[in-house]
């Protein structure tokens, strides 16, 4: 591994919602180096530089695993408790994301911009494709975390007309503004009232980018009003993609407190059918979308790692986590190998 970042997912796992039996695998972003190929794979070889997106291909056979074809790195023991500077990846040949450079020419805003492939970038544009969005359309993004901010990067590309980033932290802002987005905090006043100040008649696309753990303006737990909000704010004939993590299970050893999450929220039924409105929901697998994301980046087209706030060493991840549950931080990168930087050095943008 040459890098690897905390991602707003472990903090389900983080919180004792989520996750398998322990001991974990924290993390499911990475990027780094061959070191072992296993003897079924012949389209890899030792040294080769790749991507470790999140899922986890399913292979060509059944064989009984209860792996399923959206098992996601770092959600329990299943896949071996191995040194951190390095990961174990099953069915390799059909997960890793080959990148066509070589280690020594790469950059660490590179590195950064291509970890983005394995996980936040790839997730953030697809939650337009669930929206079905289209070539200047208006969109409502909820969340400027990670993912949200590179939906927000995503839709800006791709020609959105505007673009609202709805979140409550001011730092989340200064990042969105310079993407174009139009900054909506939550906490003073009501985000569709907000939002339609500058489109009456509601946006064409929303999105969903926070999932289970949304909160109100008060910072009370609220698990619907997400959903709300887009019902509300998505103009007739509109579309809305959901990818923020809704996944209710029975509590356990390793997710104490899962049950807390009720599988089940009130829909807006009438006004979404009124409304003639679209709606997707699911997890995101960045392995189809990597040809296209990665065409974007050498092009100085995406510039992912803008949202990178901190680098650190895999020693400091705890410290980090706090931080980063606690919004202090936005992108964490975990940087390993032999390049020296800062310890918690602060990157505002590379």
């Amino acid at each position: 591994m040459t890098l690897s970042a905390l991602c707003g997912t472990d903090l389900h796992i983080y919180h004792g919602l989520e996750g398998g039996n322990p001991p974990w695998v924290m993390g499911h972003e990475g990027l780094g180096t061959v070191s072992d190929v296993g003897n079924a794979v012949d389209t890899l070889k030792v040294g080769d530089y790749v991507v470790i997106p999140d899922s986890i291909a399913s292979g060509h056979l059944e064989t009984g695993s209860t792996m399923s074809s959206a098992e996601v790195l770092g959600f329990g023991g299943d896949l071996g408790v191995i040194p951190a500077e390095y990961a174990q990846v099953p069915n390799a040949q059909d997960t890793l994301i080959p990148i066509n450079v070589t280690t020594n020419t790469t950059s660490l805003a590179l590195e950064q911009n291509l970890l983005s492939l394995s996980d936040i970038f790839a997730t953030g544009w697809q939650s337009l494709d669930f929206a079905m969005f289209q070539l200047g359309d208006s969109v409502a993004i909820f969340g400027a975390g990670p993912v949200g901010l590179l939906a927000a990067l995503a839709a800006k590309i791709r020609g959105a007309y505007r673009v609202f980033s709805i979140d409550r932290i001011e730092e989340r802002f200064s990042r969105a503004a310079p993407m174009g987005a139009i900054p909506i905090d939550f906490s003073h006043n009501d985000p569709v009232v907000q939002i339609k100040a500058y489109e009456p008649r509601g946006v064409s696309r929303s999105v969903d980018c926070v999932g289970m753990e949304a909160v109100d303006a008060h910072n009370h737990k609220d698990e619907g009003i997400v959903l709300r909000n887009m019902v509300d704010v998505t103009a007739s004939g509109g579309g809305i993609g959901q990818i923020g993590i809704y996944h209710a299970q029975n509590s356990s050893r390793g997710a104490p407190f899962a049950s807390t999450i009720s599988p089940r929220i009130v829909f807006p039924i009438s006004d979404f059918w009124l409304k003639g409105l679209s709606y997707r929901a699911g997890v995101v697998d960045p392995k189809p979308l990597a040809d296209k994301l990665l065409s974007l980046i050498p092009n100085d087209r995406a510039f992912p790692n803008v949202i990178s706030s901190s680098f650190i060493d895999i020693e400091q991840a705890p410290e980090y986590y706090k931080r980063f549950d606690a919004k202090e931080e936005i992108e964490v990168h975990i940087r390993f190998g032999e390049r020296s930087y800062k310890d918690g050095e602060r990157i505002h943008g590379v």
